[in-house]
C-alpha cells in the first residue's frame, strides 16, 4: 500500500457519514440515534456526521421492524449509497422483529434478509453509547485498503 493510500483510508476512517432509516418502528431506536447529536453523546467530535441523503453516506444505521411494504424502497436506499457501504441495525425490531413479530403480523425479520448487514445493536432500545461503538468499529472495517481493492 502507498502511502498516499494510507493517507486516504486513515482520513476516510475518521470521517464517517451515516444516514438512517425507520422501516417501521415506535420511534425509541429514531430517539437514541437523535440523542447522539446532542451536546452529551456530539458525535461530530467523532467525525461522523448524519446526512438525509443517502448518496453522501457511507453507512446505513436501520431501525424499526422490517415490513413488506419497505422491500423496494430498502433496497433503492441501500443502491444508492456509494461503496465502500455497510449497514448496521439498530436495536431489537430489525434483528428479530422484537415485539412486532407475531403470528398474522405483517413484519418480516430480520432485515438482514435484505440487505447485507456489517453490525447490530441490540436492544429495546440500545443506549447511544453502544450505537456509537457500533459505528467507531465499524468504520474502520469498511475503510480498510479500499483503494487497493478498487484496482
Amino acid at each position: 500500500m502507498s502511502f498516499l493510500q494510507s493517507i486516504k483510508n486513515t482520513v476516510r476512517s475518521r470521517s464517517i457519514h451515516v444516514s438512517y432509516v425507520n422501516v417501521g418502528s415506535c420511534n425509541g431506536c429514531d430517539i437514541e440515534v437523535l440523542a447522539m447529536l446532542a451536546p452529551r453523546y456530539d458525535i461530530e467530535q467523532y467525525g461522523i456526521y448524519v446526512h438525509n441523503n443517502p448518496r453522501e453516506a457511507d453507512i446505513l444505521l436501520v431501525t424499526g421492524a422490517f415490513t413488506p411494504q419497505w422491500e423496494d424502497k430498502l433496497k433503492s436506499i441501500w443502491d444508492k449509497i456509494p461503496e465502500p457501504k455497510a449497514a448496521i441495525a439498530i436495536g431489537n425490531c430489525p434483528i428479530s422483529g422484537c415485539v412486532f413479530n407475531r403470528r398474522g403480523s405483517f413484519v418480516d425479520p430480520p432485515v438482514a434478509k435484505h440487505i447485507p448487514i456489517a453490525a447490530e445493536v441490540p436492544g429495546c432500545p440500545p443506549r447511544p453509547t453502544e450505537i456509537l461503538n457500533a459505528v467507531l468499529s465499524l468504520a474502520p472495517v469498511v475503510f480498510k485498503d479500499y483503494e487497493e481493492k478498487q484496482q
